[in-house]
């Protein structure tokens, strides 16, 4: 995938995912106070920032109407994380997504752009962590929409139940490291204490960084 102008990857469109029930937060995260707007308004506008298309998933479009990009719900409704992916891809205008989960508040510009440039010759790009596989900040091609459907059809809801019938390539820790090597990328908000904790690490952050500055001055 090429990089079109500064910085936007040409050929993929980013889909966000917000159709988590949020149990453990008590509240939809993607609304949660963050950078003066709401969690999911920071992740849409680095997507923005990326990508020329960003798709957002949520069977509750009316809540997301702020946000200046195209809405669409599931095409097989109560199927969990893999029929948000496949309504993204099945919407997308270009043949190849992003798709990333609406907690993840320390996306890396440059590990995406990797992972978009090895889509050629493969229908999933994958990360893995020492935790496992990281389906929700990864690369999907059209060609998987067939085998998705197939496991939906069945009533199979495994995110990647179907990846055993399209070329997957594994993204390695070792890879990863390249690009963050603290693996943040991969972090997401999912229990208050985590997001308090968000808030209150970005304020320390902050207020370092202006200590710092009246130092230089």
């Amino acid at each position: 995938m090429q990089l079109r102008g500064s910085r936007q990857i040409a050929g993929v469109t980013a889909v966000i995912l917000a159709g988590g029930a949020s149990n453990r937060m008590g509240s939809n995260k993607a609304l949660l106070p963050y950078r003066g707007g709401v969690f999911i308004e920071a992740i849409c506008r680095q997507m923005r920032q990326l990508f020329t298309e960003v798709v957002l998933v949520t069977n509750s479009p009316e809540q997301y109407q702020f946000l200046p990009c195209k809405k669409v719900t599931d095409i097989y409704p109560g199927m969990g994380a893999l029929a948000g992916l496949h309504a993204g891809l099945h919407h997308s205008a270009n043949p190849v997504i992003f798709a990333v989960a609406c907690d993840m508040p320390y996306l890396n510009d440059e590990l995406i752009g990797k992972l978009a440039e090895e889509i050629k010759g493969f229908d999933v790009v994958l990360p893995r962590t020492d935790a496992g596989f990281e389906p929700l900040h990864a690369l999907y091609g059209k060609r998987c929409l067939p085998a998705m459907e197939s496991c939906l059809r069945q009533g199979r809801r495994k995110i990647l139940g179907f990846a055993d019938q399209v070329k997957v390539r594994d993204f390695t820790p070792q890879e990863i490291k390249l690009f963050d090597p603290d693996f943040a990328s991969f972090s997401n908000i999912n229990t208050p204490q985590e997001y308090y904790q968000l808030r209150e690490d970005e304020n320390n952050a902050f207020e370092e960084s202006a200590a710092a500055r009246r130092e230089r001055g």
